[in-house]
């Protein structure tokens, strides 16, 4: 680390549980975030401050007007632009220093397959099931732990999915693929715009405390927010034995 980095994290750098250890881990990490919306634009940016060495940002939407309520790293300049490309240039103009790869391609089997493989840690921010059980399946298969957020209308959700730990479930011990529920699109729902922020911070906080091994992790607990009351629900949550994905004996999802 040198003197200007020394200067930037000094604030992480005196906390006792990050140091200059923790914040070397973080600047020598990899990340995969999926889904540059609401989600995705408050945890690209806290990581980007916080010096992730490398962010990989999947999305192969583009910045449109609706998405300026509440999507904070895209602004009017970028309108058109593909969401991914402004996250990067977002982040660029906070912290240079950090290599962001923007990557425009829908996130499926074989990408995730690729990308998941080259990360530390995975934040799902994307808003459907289908692609969220992709992520899952991917980080099951390479034993790589699972931030995820979601959120909708005033509520919001967040927990981490790390199977290197024997009892820690999955996204489909939870969410099981086969009983997904119909989709509900913020489009028609609408979503209330500070409540994106909330939980795409939480997921940046819970990754960097993975990356730093700092505190307790999410893993095996469900965090709901009610943003009308702004009242906290938690569950606990285990592996299931019969569970597709990483059960005891999971379906092989690999790629042909």
């Amino acid at each position: 680390m040198n003197d200007t980095q020394l200067l930037r994290y000094s604030r992480h750098i005196l906390l006792d549980e990050i140091g200059v250890e923790g914040q070397q881990r973080l600047l020598d990490s990899r990340v995969l975030l999926i889904g540059a919306g609401g989600l995705g634009s408050a945890a690209a940016l806290y990581l980007g401050s916080a010096g992730v060495g490398q962010l990989t940002v999947v999305d192969h939407d583009r910045v449109e007007a609706t998405n300026l309520q509440r999507q904070i790293a895209h602004t009017v300049a970028r309108l058109g632009q593909f969401k991914a490309q402004s996250i990067a240039q977002a982040i660029a103009e906070i912290n240079p220093d950090v290599k962001v790869l923007a990557v425009t391609r829908r996130a499926d089997d074989e990408l995730l397959n690729e990308l998941v493989a080259q990360s530390d840690v995975v934040l799902d921010c994307t808003d459907n099931f289908a692609t969220r059980h992709a992520i899952n399946r991917a980080t099951v298969r390479h034993s790589k732990p699972l931030v995820s957020g979601a959120a909708l209308r005033f509520d919001g959700q967040v927990s981490v999915f790390d199977t290197r730990q024997p009892q820690a479930p999955c996204y489909a011990c939870v969410f099981p693929e086969e009983t997904a529920p119909e989709e509900a699109q913020c489009a028609t729902m609408g979503v209330f715009a500070p409540l994106v922020g909330i939980i795409g911070s939480m997921q940046a906080a819970e990754a960097l405390k993975l990356l730093c091994s700092a505190g307790q992790a999410l893993t095996g607990r469900l965090l709901m927010l009610d943003g009308l009351a702004m009242a906290w629900n938690e569950i606990s949550m285990r592996r299931q034995s019969g569970c597709a994905v990483c059960g005891a004996a999971p379906a092989d999802a690999r790629p042909a």
